[in-house]
């Protein structure tokens, strides 16, 4: 697919789409805003997105609440068993050599979330403080936003914030299906960085947000390793009929909707990448993969003897979700191109193209306690080996809310496009993946 063809499929995707995506504090925020001293919100408030992503704190506990300031402390936490099987297998990638699958069986107390957070000095002004931590890579990060809200249609925003390329980077964690990302989407998105932003609701359940982040994903890049280039990223959603999506517009149809609700959405994507260490260093890039789950930054990725020090990512996605009566279906399909290739030699390709998508459908069976779903996901991708997966799962809600979680998460997969410490996957395996896990947000 040509740059222009990308460009213009983008384009249509907007004039289609009418539509505009994320942001509205949560729900603390919204009673700051109303009056320094109230602690009461509305569903309404509850229901609405959060634009900062895995960084949004739950509604917490308020500590203090002044004219000058206020203070509310949240956290998540994540204690999961994961096997991908079988432990012993071998993949080949796309150029013919075979390689091993790094498959876990693991338990761990995979990772924690503490968020400080309220206003300071104007309700408007409002601040988040993450400590983020991930035993299983012994990972520990601390970082903050910062956001004033000018008015419901314009809110400006600085801090660690998502590169816009994917449904679930924009505030539905971690009310998704199971702990962690689908196949496709974990595939073609984005990650996290520093970023400014502007965000609002312009029109009646209307939404758009635009970023410039310092990269695709800053995760293990220092700024002495960073290059000059930036990410752009935009994101638009309509939620037409009820106006909003359930709690942080995840997944799931726990609060039983009695009229349909409607999510329609697309985010867009461009970024000149580099990988971020020297020639004869690793690469400290490790957000994209191509879809044998190789990095394109490792030593003779796309041809023997050369390494690709800079390309192009170029993405868009569109989603589509709905919910009633305890049922609740979500999809995603998403367009990927790799290209402008700088390497140390020739290589075989000019770009490569991929496309994939997900989708997924949940059933309360027993109201508000216990959900079943299923999923799927399917990458065409280039180099002819047509990654795909499907999964199913089990939620239970033992106090009848998202604040605590048991779930079980079943998956075969087929040629893995992509892999993590983070997430159900490990590159090229071909097998079951079975997680058993349980988490809370207060």
């Amino acid at each position: 697919m040509s740059s222009k063809r990308f460009v213009l499929l983008a384009w249509l995707g907007c004039m289609a789409a009418g539509v505009i995506t994320p942001l509205v504090a949560h729900a603390q925020d919204v009673g700051a805003e109303a009056s320094t001293d109230s602690t009461t919100y509305t569903q309404k408030d509850e229901y609405k997105n959060q634009y900062t992503g895995q960084f949004t704190p739950g509604s917490g506990f308020d500590i203090i609440r002044t004219s000058r300031g206020s203070l509310n402390i949240s956290v998540y936490g994540l204690f999961r068993f994961i096997d991908q099987m079988p432990g012993n297998q071998t993949f080949t990638d796309h150029l013919g050599r075979e390689r091993a699958v790094a498959a876990r069986n693991d338990i761990n107390w995979h990772r924690t979330m503490i968020w400080l957070s309220g206003f300071f000095y104007d309700p408007k002004f409002r601040y988040t403080i993450t400590v983020w931590s991930l035993p299983t890579t012994e990972q520990t990060l601390v970082f903050g936003l910062l956001r004033y809200v000018a008015s419901q249609g314009l809110t400006f925003g600085a801090g660690i914030g998502p590169s816009l390329t994917a449904r679930s980077m924009q505030g539905s964690w971690p009310f998704w299906a199971g702990s962690d990302r689908q196949m496709a989407e974990e595939f073609y998105r984005g990650g996290f960085s520093s970023a400014f932003f502007i965000t609002g609701e312009p029109l009646k359940n209307l939404y758009y947000t635009a970023s410039i982040n310092r990269s695709l994903s800053q995760l293990g890049v220092t700024a002495a390793n960073d290059n000059r280039s930036y990410a752009y990223s935009a994101s638009l959603w309509v939620m037409p009929t009820t106006g909003e999506f359930g709690p942080r517009g995840g997944f799931g149809d726990l609060e039983e909707h009695q009229d349909l609700a409607t999510r329609f959405g697309m985010s867009l994507c461009r970024s000149r990448e580099n990988r971020f260490a020297n020639l004869t260093d690793d690469p400290r890039h490790s957000q994209i993969k191509l879809s044998d789950g190789v990095n394109p930054f490792e030593a003779d990725a796309l041809a023997e003897g050369v390494t690709l020090t800079d390309l192009t990512y170029q993405e868009v996605a569109f989603d589509a979700g709905a919910k009633y009566h305890g049922f609740c279906f979500q999809a995603e399909y998403a367009f990927r191109r790799l290209s402008d290739f700088n390497a140390t030699g020739p290589v075989p390709e000019t770009s490569i193209t991929d496309n994939g998508f997900y989708a997924e459908a949940m059933q309360m069976v027993v109201k508000r306690t216990l959900g079943i779903y299923a999923a799927t996901g399917y990458v065409f991708d280039q180099f002819q080996r047509h990654p795909w997966e499907v999964a199913g799962g089990a939620s239970f809600y033992p106090y009848h809310n998202r604040n605590l979680r048991f779930n079980l998460h079943l998956i075969h997969i087929e040629k893995s496009p992509t892999g993590s410490s983070f997430g159900y996957y490990t590159a090229g395996q071909t097998g079951t993946t079975m997680s058993l896990g349980a988490d809370i947000l207060f």
